[in-house]
């Protein structure tokens, strides 16, 4: 045994059942899912795809990996006849790299939203993978609104004439409508590529609208709302699926991470139940709770509220940075991540705001009475960031709060 890895280990458990998760990229994944991704899957290498790959001894990740992609567009609500799955990519932004590969060419003009208003690294920022491949075009919020203006977005778009149109965020809180953005795509003949990281499982929940059939492709990892392994997966349309494949691997990865593949498989299925449809709809519940008891004690919330699973908190009324209110949170077990506001004045490093969101803390069994009392401990927390005494009695509460809740295990 490496004690020192084990006692780490141990202790990070420990951190997580004693402090409030509002990160909205995280989530806690089943015991089932856990125990795939330990199993002993990690042991092999399949390069290749099933029934086609470069290593013998497949026979059961051949079947493993069916399964997965099966659920993938099951869950989705989709034909196999008209849409395929890949189910290998590592993670998000390798699988978005894969997207780009398997549709464009470098140099090619794409259209994303801009970092600071929403987007993701992935989606143009000049010094990613992205912007540097790719000739970028951004578009953003609304300046009075902080939502999408299609208009505007179909402007640019006429103006710049991509090939393609990449709609999907990372920090954006209102629902997206995919059916416009096929629309402005249809109108400039490019590709509508839908990144729905952060909301696939609100959609397969029924708690968001569906980027399909409007999409000609979409990506997803399968570790924030979906609760499941950290990867991702692509859907496509069956003309593309060839491209996809070959985008994937070859084109940017070896080996396929069975382990993962396999935790992805159970994932799905567990995302397909009853419960995990009320889990969704309780995520939104918990989110606009959370928005609203914040709004009553005096915090800003961008665009004014929330129809997903997260939020965005302004802070320059209190005159603090994200940086100082996400340290000040963590001192007393409420970990949140400093996020960008739209327009912001300060660098993402430091940020003048706050994203929060409510997936985790709904796989707990938090409900929208909890979510009031928590927006009171933040608060409490952000009115006196420099007051030692005030937070410690605020840790006391938050460890109280979150040990009443379990962590799946």
């Amino acid at each position: 045994m490496d004690k020192k890895i084990f006692d780490l280990i141990k202790s990070e458990e420990k951190r997580q059942k004693e402090t409030i998760c509002l990160i909205a990229s995280e989530n806690y994944a089943s015991a089932e899912v856990r125990e795939a991704i330990g199993s002993v899957l990690t042991n092999k290498y399949s390069e290749g795809y099933p029934h086609k790959r470069y290593y013998a001894g497949q026979i059961n990740v051949d079947e493993i990996e069916e399964i997965a992609k099966d659920r993938a567009l099951k869950m989705f609500g989709l034909s196999p006849e008209k849409w395929h799955a890949n189910v290998q990519p590592y993670s998000g932004s390798p699988a978005n790299a894969e997207i780009y590969l398997a549709c464009l060419e470098f140099g090619d003009t794409v259209m994303g939203m801009r970092l600071d208003q929403g987007g993701h690294i992935t989606h143009g920022l000049p010094i990613s993978f992205a912007g540097r491949a790719y000739k970028f075009v951004s578009y953003g919020v609304d300046p009075k609104t902080e939502k999408f203006d299609y208009d505007e977005i179909l402007k640019i778009a006429k103006e710049c004439k991509p090939k393609m149109i990449v709609c999907g965020a990372t920090a954006y809180s209102r629902t997206i409508d995919f059916k416009k953005f096929r629309q402005i795509a249809d109108a400039v003949g490019a590709i509508l590529f839908a990144d729905i990281s952060h909301i696939a499982g609100l959609i397969v929940g029924g708690a968001h609208p569906s980027c399909f059939p409007y999409a000609d492709v979409a990506m997803t990892t399968t570790h924030k709302t979906l609760r499941g392994p950290r990867s991702a997966i692509i859907i496509c349309k069956k003309e593309l699926a060839e491209k996809i494949d070959k985008a994937v691997f070859p084109g940017l990865q070896g080996g396929p991470h069975d382990h993962n593949i396999a935790a992805q498989a159970i994932c799905f299925a567990e995302a397909m139940t009853p419960a995990f449809k009320k889990y969704s709809a309780q995520i939104v519940k918990n989110c606009q709770a959370l928005a609203e008891a914040l709004q009553k004690g005096g915090l800003r919330i961008v665009s004014g509220g929330t129809d997903n699973h997260l939020l965005l908190v302004d802070l320059r009324a209190l005159k603090i940075t994200g940086k100082v209110a996400q340290l000040a949170l963590e001192e007393v077990g409420i970990v949140v991540n400093k996020n960008t506001i739209p327009n912001d004045p300060e660098k993402p490093f430091v940020a003048s705001g706050l994203r929060l969101g409510t997936a985790a803390i709904t796989t707990r069994g938090m409900k929208e009475k909890d979510m009031k009392q928590i927006a009171g401990l933040i608060i409490q927390t952000l009115e006196k960031c420099d007051d030692v005494t005030r937070k410690k009695k605020i840790a006391t509460e938050v460890k109280k709060i979150a040990t009443s809740f379990s962590v799946p295990s």
